[in-house]
């Protein structure tokens, strides 16, 4: 997970760099307050996983827009992700999984599709 946050973030400041669009990347990693570390912990360096990141991009020039963001506490994580699909119509992808429910995904498409006419 960090190697692909690594490899998005430097995508996302190479194209913030070539001057097209703008893009975001927010991360936060922390140990949840309140949440503690069992005693084998100590020993092999293990911490509670806790993460908050998120990203967009918004380029006009080539129309790519799209968005995610993603909560980790624990064995929980939930997120969602949206994109703008060259038919007109954005995606929208609201996610979650635990070790109850496995991974649950919830897809919902907004808009009404366009078609190009060529002549």
């Amino acid at each position: 997970m960090k190697t692909f946050t690594l490899l998005l973030t430097l995508a996302l400041i190479a194209v913030a760099a070539a001057g097209h669009g703008s893009s975001y990347v927010s991360r936060h990693d922390a140990n949840i307050p309140g949440k503690p570390l069992s005693h084998g912990d100590h020993h092999d360096g293990y911490h509670y996983p806790a993460y908050k990141y998120e990203y967009g991009v918004h380029d006009p020039k080539t129309h790519d827009h799209k968005s995610q963001w993603e909560h980790r506490d624990g064995d929980v994580v939930k997120g969602e992700y949206t994109l703008d699909e060259a038919d007109g119509t954005k995606r929208v992808v609201k996610y979650s999984s635990d070790k109850h429910a496995g991974f649950q995904a919830h897809v919902e498409r907004i808009g009404h599709a366009h078609h190009a006419h060529h002549h």
